[in-house]
C-alpha cells in the first residue's frame, strides 16, 4: 500500500522547494497551487465564475486572469474572498482527487495543499508533513520577492491559518529557517523513514515517468 502525503505550509515557508527535493526522490507531486491556475485558465466555467463575480478588471488585455488585480480585491475583503474560495476550492478538490485516483496504489503522493489546514482536509490524508518557519522570515520574503509592503505582507498571513494551528495538525515538520541543504537534509530523512519498499516502488514509477517524457 502506497502512502498519501499532505505537504501544506504558511505563505512563502518554502513548500515548492520541498515539494520539488520530494519528487526529486520519487514521490509523485499533486500541486494545489498548478490545480488552482488550471481551473481559472481562458475558457474554463472557472474563469466564467471569477468574471461574474468580480468583473472584467481582473482579466488581462489577452483574457487571462489577472491575478494581482484579483488579488488586491481579496486579500482586504473577507467576504470577497470567500466567494473567490468558493469558486475554486471545489474545482482544484475535483483535480487533485482525479490525480489522486489514478496513482498506482503502491505511489508516494504528495498533495500541496496550501490551505490544508484552513479547509479541514487534513484527515483525509495518511500523514500530513508541515514546512515551517517563523512569521517574520515569512513575512521577509514576501516583501523581497513580490515586492509588498509589511503591511501587505502581514495581511497576506492574517489571511491563512496560525502557525500554531498548522504545527498542531502536523505530523512531520520540515524547519526551513536555515540553509538550503539543511532543509533538503530533513526531506532526506524524511524519505527514508518511508517503508523501504513504498521507496522502492515510488523511485521506480519515477524512472518509468522520466523515460516517458
Amino acid at each position: 500500500m502506497g502512502t498519501r502525503v499532505a505537504l501544506t505550509g504558511g505563505i512563502a515557508a518554502g513548500k515548492s522547494m520541498v515539494a520539488a527535493r520530494m519528487g526529486e526522490l520519487g514521490a509523485i507531486l499533486v500541486d494545489s497551487d498548478v490545480l488552482a491556475r488550471q481551473v481559472v485558465e481562458p475558457g474554463t466555467d472557472g474563469l466564467a465564475a471569477v468574471v461574474a463575480r468580480f468583473g472584467r478588471g481582473v482579466l488581462r488585455d489577452d483574457g487571462t486572469l489577472d491575478r494581482a488585480a484579483l488579488g488586491a480585491l481579496v486579500f482586504t475583503d473577507p467576504g470577497a474572498r470567500a466567494d473567490l474560495e468558493a469558486i475554486t476550492h471545489p474545482r482544484v478538490r475535483a483535480a487533485r482527487q482525479a490525480i489522486l485516483d489514478g496513482a498506482a496504489p503502491d505511489a508516494v503522493v504528495v498533495a500541496v495543499i496550501p490551505l490544508l489546514v484552513e479547509t479541514g482536509q487534513q484527515g483525509a490524508y495518511d500523514q500530513v508533513v508541515v514546512v515551517d518557519v517563523p512569521e517574520a522570515v515569512q513575512v521577509a520574503r514576501l516583501v523581497a520577492r513580490d515586492g509588498l509592503t509589511t503591511e501587505q505582507a502581514w495581511a497576506r498571513l492574517h489571511a491563512q491559518a496560525p502557525r500554531e494551528a498548522r504545527l498542531g495538525a502536523a505530523d512531520v515538520v520540515i524547519d526551513n529557517s536555515g540553509t538550503p541543504a539543511d532543509t533538503r537534509a530533513q526531506v532526506d530523512a524524511w524519505w527514508r523513514a518511508i517503508p523501504p519498499r513504498v521507496r522502492e516502488v515510488a523511485q521506480l514509477a519515477a524512472i518509468v515517468d522520466s523515460a516517458r517524457s
